[in-house]
């Protein structure tokens, strides 16, 4: 599967009038195809049953470097698997670079489902992850919360595993005074399912910090509790 015979898959399945009204919507400035995520995830299935794992990587990278919204979402959907052997393959470098350059929240969130895939797989690369807290992009900061999700879904988390929760709470934290709508509602998201699985430790988080946020996310991290 060449990069461009999967383009052509994609744009086969193009609805120009959908693609008018998904550029309204996202209002992020990129050639947009109109079509459905199951379709694409048809598509994507499609290709991680066919090609080795070499083949996939160089097509994820290529789809993505297209920059249409669907292509982007595609090569999200071929990195999704939870188990890619060997692990090191090259498959998270490529996501954590996806990251530098996430520009919006609805392809940065379908690759950071693939990244929670590779940081379950190798917990060590949340140090790269604490990197992004810092950075420059709104975006990249807010894919620190979403790509560490499953520790705040965890039901039976290991000492490790609270050691991770935690430092995310201290990430939280830091990002409690930052004003921007989608970094505050990364936080209520996270502290939000948090809540769910370990209700003592967001408590205790909005205790400590739930004044400085706002109250928008301060209710919908509440809402379990």
């Amino acid at each position: 599967m060449t990069p461009e015979a999967a383009l052509a898959a994609l744009q086969a399945l193009a609805d120009e009038q959908k693609a008018a009204e998904m550029a309204a919507y996202h209002k992020v400035p990129r050639p947009y195809l109109g079509i459905a995520v199951p379709q694409i995830d048809a598509l994507a299935r499609e290709w991680r049953q066919t090609l080795p794992l070499p083949d996939r990587l160089a097509l994820a990278d290529a789809l993505w470097r297209m920059g249409i919204h669907e292509s982007m979402v595609a090569a999200a959907k071929l990195l999704e698997q939870a188990r890619i052997r060997p692990d090191d393959s090259g498959a998270w470098a490529l996501i954590a670079g996806w990251a530098e350059t996430f520009d919006g929240w609805a392809v940065a969130d379908h690759a950071a489902i693939a990244g929670q895939k590779r940081l379950v797989a190798d917990p060590s690369r949340v140090e790269t992850v604490q990197s992004w807290t810092n950075h420059p992009n709104m975006w990249t900061r807010r894919a620190a919360l979403v790509m560490t999700l499953p520790w705040a879904k965890m039901n039976f988390p290991k000492p490790a595993d609270l050691a991770i929760r935690d430092r995310v709470l201290g990430w939280c934290a830091g990002y409690a005074d930052d004003r921007d709508w989608f970094i505050q509602k990364a936080v209520a998201w996270w502290l939000r399912d948090l809540s769910r699985h370990d209700p003592a430790r967001a408590r205790d988080f909005l205790a400590a910090h739930g004044a400085r946020l706002k109250a928008f996310a301060r209710k919908e991290a509440a809402r379990y509790l």
